[in-house]
């Protein structure tokens, strides 16, 4: 997978910089070499949905930062809380029944936004691949709680992304991120298939049959593996990082009852979806999914500050109780877990998104967004336009038919995200697949910035790519 600022080193308007020495940071999803040859792209300053570089360059931050900067930079009201928090307490932990008036406030409160969800408690956690890390612990311990300990092994997805620590890289189920670590993925994970009907499905197979054909395929991996065995299954509401990839119709009303059966925990997956991203409070909302066990990270703080939960339901909340009453603690937890600051924080920006309803906002401007870009699809080399609420994909493709890959010598998807930045507009490159997930406050005046920007992207990426592949369909 490239990232942003490796493929913006390729297009970066103003020029490229010579920048031979090793650089001091070892950039996450960078090409060390790329960035010993030429400068990242550093960004200085940012106002609402717009960023500006070193270079005075002005951009729209198609992605929100990563899919987290929900309210953009600059909200008045979430540093005004920081602020205050940092002045009256800076620190404190969360450990040993010592805890901070700030901390039990923001629980209290998240509990009570996700009680709709059978939500009664919260672990406090830095971020998104330390609340999943945190989510397996809780299967683990939850099952041994309750006698049956042999239940380790976690069920994920091809094409999922859970995070980059070793439980949460090894429940993804992208290459990337497993290449060059040895023992990756760890030996009790499993996959089954990503749910892409587009690129997976049968012909006349419809999406129904789609869903239940992937709900076989995960019940005959459990017979296999033995029910007791299974701790967990794992999932995003919508695929993020894998590509933007929404379930097909039917797939979690399929997939559900199976769980059920064999009496194995649900983790959803909601670090990208939670507060709001499809319309809706939550992705569980939307699909009308029930897990056990929640994973929320990324706009839970707008990203002002490292912020991640895992929110428990009472089945797994009470067997924590009851098992953490035989050994005299709970023998897990973080440095920074439940800083005062991040939840000063949190609490801010929940009170910011209740107060404005921003899943409402979202719902409204959903159609503009998905509807205008999947007129795209007429493009010759666009294969399919995918997403919910604010999270989008755009496919290249070679041949509409076939669906095969477009072979350009530099992935289609950086050529477009280079171009995009050339125009002052911030998009996400992952080989053949462009991704754009705006801030939740975009505006109609926004998003006309980002289809222009978009439109005059593509108008040069087409003299690219027709220019080293001449033979490619131009209708």
């Amino acid at each position: 997978m490239l990232g942003l600022a490796c493929a913006a080193c390729l297009g970066r308007r103003g020029g490229l910089r010579a920048y031979s020495a090793l650089t001091s940071n070892l950039a996450p999803f960078t090409n060390p070499s790329e960035k010993e040859r030429n400068s990242a792209v550093t960004l200085v300053r940012g106002e609402g949905v717009h960023v500006w570089d070193d270079q005075g360059n002005k951009y729209l931050d198609g992605l929100a930062g990563l899919w987290s900067n929900a309210l953009g930079n600059g909200n008045e009201r979430v540093i005004g809380a920081a602020h205050a928090q940092l002045k009256k307490l800076a620190y404190q932990h969360t450990f040993w029944n010592r805890t901070t008036d700030i901390a039990e406030e923001y629980t209290r409160r998240l509990v009570d936004f996700a009680s709709h969800r059978g939500v009664v408690q919260t672990f406090m956690s830095c971020g998104g691949s330390d609340a999943n890390d945190t989510n397996v612990k809780l299967a683990w311990y939850y099952w041994n709680a309750v006698g049956q300990p042999s239940r380790k092994t976690v069920i994920a997805r091809h094409g999922a992304y859970h995070g980059v620590t070793i439980t949460a890289s090894s429940m993804s189920g992208l290459d990337s991120i497993h290449k060059g670590y040895g023992p990756l993925p760890l030996p009790w994970v499993r996959h089954v298939s990503t749910p892409h009907y587009w690129r997976n499905g049968l012909p006349g197979e419809t999406e129904e049959e789609y869903s239940s054909r992937l709900a076989k395929e995960l019940e005959d991996l459990i017979l296999r593996e033995g029910p007791e065995t299974i701790a967990a299954f794992i999932a995003e509401p919508v695929m993020g990082a894998g590509g933007v990839i929404p379930p097909p119709k039917g797939y979690f009303q399929k997939i559900q009852p199976i769980l059920q059966k064999y009496d194995i925990l649900f983790i959803l997956d909601e670090v990208i979806t939670a507060f709001g991203r499809l319309g809706e409070r939550f992705g569980s909302d939307f699909f009308d999914i029930q897990p056990d066990l929640y994973t929320v990270a990324k706009a839970m703080s707008s990203s002002y500050y490292p912020l991640g939960a895992a929110l428990i339901t009472e089945r797994v909340a009470d067997a924590i109780k009851d098992q953490a009453n035989k050994f005299g603690v709970f023998g897990h937890g973080y440095t920074y877990g439940g800083h005062p600051v991040a939840c000063a924080i949190g609490l801010e920006c929940l009170n910011i998104y209740e107060e404005t309803s921003i899943w409402d906002h979202v719902k409204l401007m959903t159609p503009t967004f998905q509807l205008t870009l999947k007129q795209l699809e007429t493009h010759p080399l666009v294969g399919e336009v995918r997403g919910e609420g604010f999270m989008l994909a755009i496919e290249f493709v070679s041949d509409k038919a076939t669906k095969a890959p477009l072979g350009t010598s530099v992935p289609p998807a950086t050529i477009l995200a280079n171009e995009c930045m050339k125009n002052g507009l911030l998009v996400r490159s992952t080989g053949n697949v462009v991704v754009l997930a705006p801030s939740l406050v975009f505006t109609m005046e926004n998003f006309q910035e980002l289809f222009s920007k978009l439109k005059a992207s593509f108008d040069s990426f087409d003299q690219i790519v027709y220019k080293e592949l001449p033979d490619l369909p131009r209708e």
